[in-house]
């Protein structure tokens, strides 16, 4: 009679943990609930207004109580400035070379992570990525409420690159260094989103930041293929 548990298998000796299905469907169940709340939110907002509209009734559009509202999304503001783009980021420069200049690793995580985030698929798939996206930009710029908010995640998002970056944080030099560059590049990639939001997104975003990255620092800056 076997002896090892549900969701474990023995072989050679040992016994193997298989992964637990029900946390990974409770994680996408989760995710998916997210996504909704959001999309509603940010309609709801552009519609009426940010003022105008309240947490319930975005939990009613979302079909959804305020209390699962406010799980995923602890504050108002949230609703409109949570995303995954400090995480994508964060994943392409811990992936990239730490011999490239360390403003191209910044630069190229930026514009990756860009791509991404108004890929979201193809067809139709893309264009409501990138309208949803250019609504949340529009919200964040003509919402004073969502302005400040909003400098607080930039803190936050340049912070986490520098620790992706892997800089040594305890020399004061190279913190310093490695701050510089990240805010700099992050101002550059704020006028690309700034532009992107008042053309109505005419030009590809990635695009645009690489245009305000290569205006800020040159044309090096950009990482223009395999070899570059």
């Amino acid at each position: 009679m076997s002896n090892y548990r549900l969701g474990s298998y023995y072989h050679s000796g040992r016994v193997y943990h298989m992964p637990d299905q029900h946390s990974t469907l409770r994680a996408q169940r989760r995710a998916e609930t997210q996504r909704t709340i959001q999309a509603h939110a940010v309609r709801l907002f552009t519609e009426r207004g940010y003022d105008a509209t309240t947490v319930t009734d975005v939990a009613e559009a979302a079909r959804v109580s305020p209390m699962t509202v406010y799980r995923h999304f602890p504050t108002k503001e949230d609703l409109v400035l949570v995303d995954q783009h400090g995480r994508l980021v964060a994943e392409q420069i811990a992936a990239s070379s730490a011999t490239q200049p360390l403003v191209r690793r910044i630069g190229s995580a930026l514009i990756d992570a860009a791509a991404t985030l108004t890929r979201g698929g193809h067809g139709d798939d893309l264009a409501a990525g990138e309208q949803f996206l250019l609504a949340r930009l529009r919200l964040m710029i003509l919402t004073p409420a969502l302005r400040a908010k909003h400098l607080d995640n930039h803190y936050a998002l340049q912070q986490a690159i520098v620790d992706a970056l892997g800089a040594d944080t305890t020399d004061p030099d190279t913190a310093f260094h490695a701050q510089a560059a990240v805010g700099a590049c992050l101002a550059a990639m704020h006028t690309a989103l700034v532009r992107w939001a008042e053309t109505d997104g005419q030009t590809e975003l990635p695009d645009l930041i690489a245009k305000a990255l290569t205006a800020a620092f040159g044309d090096d800056v950009v990482d223009t293929g395999p070899d570059a």
